[in-house]
């Protein structure tokens, strides 16, 4: 094999190499076998719960909605459906939690995860979270809401008994908005808020 051939047949092998490490994402899609149905994006399965069209005709109407719903005084049965209906398939909501002397872990649940882990302890003793600040950042379809919130046990409560910020992911799919993640950190007195984040006065 001459010393061009070499060159060749290496370059050939690298390219192979660096096909089978790449990730998933970056790799195009095959095309479907010969009468196969198209593959149908996420956020175009249809959900078995129609949203309210005011809930998700904008970044401000879904993030007013996600609060709205959650909230509500003791007694009060919360509309579980309308909380789905916000959530694009597949969608997570996240908290970090964190024990003393342990390391921080994030919490992966689906919406029915938080509704079956939640339900009765917000319906029960009554929780009211409401947003108190947020900074938001938007490119084409996707838009990031850092929202910060804070949260009673009655809406007319003088002092909130937990704060922090709600990192909320939306998609807005042309024809209306879904949540796609809910991504949260609870203050703590080794993490207190930054003024950055807090309304401004």
């Amino acid at each position: 094999m001459t010393a061009r051939a070499r060159l060749v047949a290496a370059a050939a092998t690298a390219v192979v190499s660096c096909a089978t490490v790449l990730p998933a994402l970056a790799q195009p899609t095959p095309p479907p076998a010969p009468g196969a149905a198209a593959a149908t994006p996420p956020q175009a399965v249809a959900t078995a719960i129609t949203a309210r069209p005011a809930d998700v005709a904008s970044a401000d109407a879904i993030v007013a909605a996600l609060y709205d719903v959650i909230s509500g005084p003791a007694g009060k049965k919360r509309d579980w459906d309308r909380f789905r209906s916000l959530f694009v398939p597949g969608a997570r909501l996240i908290p970090i939690a964190r024990r003393e002397g342990a390391p921080a872990q994030a919490r992966m649940l689906t919406p029915d995860d938080y509704i079956a882990r939640s339900a009765s302890r917000l319906e029960q003793d009554g929780f009211s979270e409401r947003e108190i600040a947020r900074t938001v950042e938007s490119y084409g379809g996707m838009t990031h809401v850092f929202s910060t919130y804070e949260a009673r046990r009655d809406r007319d409560g003088d002092t909130p008994f937990v704060r922090g910020i709600n990192s909320i992911q939306l998609l807005n799919d042309g024809a209306r908005w879904w949540i796609v993640t809910v991504y949260w950190q609870s203050e703590a007195p080794d993490i207190p808020l930054p003024e950055k984040y807090l309304p401004r006065k």
